[in-house]
Formats: structure tokens, C-alpha cells, sequence
């Protein structure tokens, strides 16, 4: 598991990674990869350098939580990676080709991811990998 449990350790990371990125130190090459999610999302540098980086994010307020929506780009960037499930790189690919853009094909799998999850933790089951690629393949 790439993080722990916590919350707060977790927003934390980010926060570390992305000081580091603006100071131009030295970072390890999990804080690289957290760094260049939080690069791509403008619209979340405050949330990552803001004092209280305990603020809830809640869908009724219409919020997005940027620390969720970072942390799924790192795992689909994990799974093209490892390559799990099998036959994801080639979607990644393929999809990055159809959209023109690496960024955008990430969205458009966490789409997929997200509803993937959802529907595990509904059921309280493990992901359905299987069902899970049939959605990225569709994309």
C-alpha cells in the first residue's frame, strides 16, 4: 500500500511533495509522482498549501475532494505501471491517443475507477477487475 490510513498523514504528503517541488528540493520518487499530479491541478494548489489541511470536502456542498481526485490519477498511473488488470496500459494508451491528452485520458478512466469502487465498497466486495477493464475498454 502506497499510503496508510490516515487522513491527515496522507494530506500531508501531498503538502510535503508539493513544498518541496516549489523550494526545489530534493524528493523521493513517490514525492515526484505526487508532485506532478498536484502540477496538473491548478485549481488544488491552495488546498495542498493551505494551513488546515484537515477541511472535509463534501459532495451536498458541491466540493471536490482534490486529495481523492489526486489520489486516483496515482492510481491509475500505478496500475498502467503494473500494468494491473492486465491489458490496462493498452487501454491507457489507446484512450491517451483517442483524447489527445494523458490528462484527460486519466479523467476519463477515474470515471471508471470511481464507479468500480463504488460499487465494491456497496457491496462489500473486492473490485471486479474484469468489469472494471470492460468499462476502460468501452472508453
Amino acid at each position: 500500500m502506497i499510503f496508510g490510513q490516515d487522513r491527515n498523514e496522507l494530506r500531508q504528503m501531498y503538502a510535503d511533495a508539493w513544498r518541496k517541488r516549489c523550494d526545489q528540493q530534493p524528493m523521493a520518487p513517490l514525492e515526484i509522482q505526487i508532485a506532478d499530479v498536484i502540477d496538473m491541478h491548478p485549481e488544488y494548489h491552495d488546498d495542498v498549501t493551505d494551513d488546515d489541511l484537515d477541511r472535509d470536502y463534501t459532495p451536498d456542498g458541491g466540493q471536490t475532494n482534490p486529495f481523492l481526485h489526486m489520489g486516483l490519477h496515482l492510481g491509475i498511473r500505478e496500475q498502467v505501471a503494473t500494468n494491473r488488470p492486465a491489458g490496462i496500459s493498452a487501454v491507457h494508451k489507446a484512450v491517451s491517443a483517442k483524447l489527445g491528452d494523458i490528462h484527460a485520458a486519466e479523467h476519463a478512466m477515474i470515471e471508471c475507477l470511481a464507479e468500480t469502487l463504488w460499487e465494491a465498497q456497496s457491496s462489500n466486495q473486492p473490485p471486479d477487475e474484469a468489469k472494471y477493464l470492460e468499462r476502460l475498454q468501452r472508453l
